[in-house]
């Protein structure tokens, strides 16, 4: 057999789940703008080619690989599920994440703003400016605050359309709070920076660097707790930045703070 035909034979092979089963994704396979959800599909816990994505196997996937509470992981389902362009939709494909401005924001820790380019594909310089913010071996919340806000002040002042909405500015402090909880110590609020590092770049699950999966259960008081945690911290941190941009939010009505 040819090697292109081998080629072409692997890339609609499925991928069995694991820990130790990985395959980046194929010419046909889609892709989120979340260094997570794509790590979860390279490894088979979610369907290796981004499609069609279930409610169940969100739960499942996110149990088996972070031990995410499956309770959080269906409240995030929902959330996914907002972005599919289908009426009435019961499935979600990541690449439906990448739809912009609902989930998906400007100021994205690894991806360009959508006014200058993919959403959807990690982005070397973006995170280039990201991890100049973590500034020692372990990455603490106060690091994750400084990036978040480091990469919305730079769009903002670069980005002539750039846009944040209620729903994208507490997703922000989700998705900081993610990383460091999902690559270290929930209890602690740190994280080793090399696996930080590896995630976002490689989308794959740092094992060689010590990672495994928690024993414990991450819940959704945790998401709160660490979400507030950052949210004070950008507050005594950039506390002009935080007080205008609070001005200017509205009363939300997402569930999500």
């Amino acid at each position: 057999m040819k090697p292109v035909i081998l080629s072409a034979f692997a890339a609609v092979t499925p991928v069995l789940a694991g820990f130790d089963s990985w395959a980046p994704p194929g010419p046909y396979d889609v892709r989120a703008p979340c260094p997570m959800l794509n790590t979860l599909a390279n490894h088979g816990f979610l369907p290796h080619d981004g499609k069609h994505i279930s409610k169940k196997e969100t739960e499942n996937a996110l149990f088996d690989a972070l031990n995410i509470n499956k309770t959080l992981g269906s409240f995030l389902f929902d959330f996914a599920l907002r972005t599919s362009p289908k009426k009435n939709a019961t499935h979600f494909s990541l690449n439906d994440l990448g739809n912009h401005n609902i989930l998906e924001h400007d100021a994205s820790l690894s991806r360009p703003d959508a006014y200058f380019g993919n959403v959807l594909a990690f982005n070397q310089s973006v995170f280039d400016e990201t991890k100049k913010h973590f500034t020692a071996d372990i990455v603490d919340l106060q690091m994750a605050a400084n990036a978040r806000m480091a990469r919305i002040l730079d769009s903002r002042a670069i980005n002539p359309n750039y846009t944040m909405s209620d729903l994208g500015d507490s997703f922000t402090y989700g998705e900081s709070a993610a990383y460091v909880a999902f690559m270290g110590d929930k209890n602690t609020g740190t994280a080793n920076k090399s696996r930080i590092e590896w995630l976002f770049e490689h989308e794959q699950l740092p094992q060689h660097l010590g990672w495994h999966r928690s024993a414990e259960t991450f819940q959704q008081g945790d998401l709160t707790r660490l979400m507030d945690v950052i949210r004070n911290l950008t507050k005594a941190s950039f506390p002009q930045e935080f007080a205008a941009r609070m001005r200017k939010r509205t009363i939300s009505h997402w569930g999500f703070n």
